[in-house]
């Protein structure tokens, strides 16, 4: 871990995640060195929050788990990308696979797919 540099971006990485098999990104978030540390312990992605300021794991209100199969990191240490075994079929909370599911089609954007899951039934509080 001492090759990566938290300290580029004030204390967070930029953390791109993809499926395993298929490379498919799932999601964009962002890492600080503890939520670094604690997916390299446990095996599963944790992020931090900005807006939360607060550690989170992926899954952890879901159930859609993000099961870390490799980390790799870019050129200048400031950046990584998790490649990951997606519990639960989704990793975007609005209940679709991928959170990049919205493409630009001219002058508008274009939905693809459709959710796997109704995030009110999953995101209940």
């Amino acid at each position: 871990m001492d090759v990566l540099d938290f300290e580029k971006g004030g204390g967070l990485l930029p953390a791109i995640v993809q499926d395993w098999e298929t490379r498919e990104v799932l999601m964009l978030a962002y890492m600080n060195a503890e939520a670094y540390r604690r997916t390299v312990e446990t095996g599963r992605a944790w992020f931090y929050s900005r807006s939360r300021d607060a550690f989170w794991m992926k899954g952890e209100s879901s159930g859609h788990v993000q099961e870390v199969r490799e980390i790799r990191i870019d050129c200048d240490a400031d950046a990584v990308v998790l490649l990951v075994h997606q519990i639960g079929g989704a990793a975007c909370h609005t209940g679709h696979r991928s959170c990049f599911f919205r493409r630009v089609e001219g002058e508008r954007w274009v939905t693809e797919g459709e959710p796997l899951f109704d995030p009110k039934e999953v995101y209940r509080k």
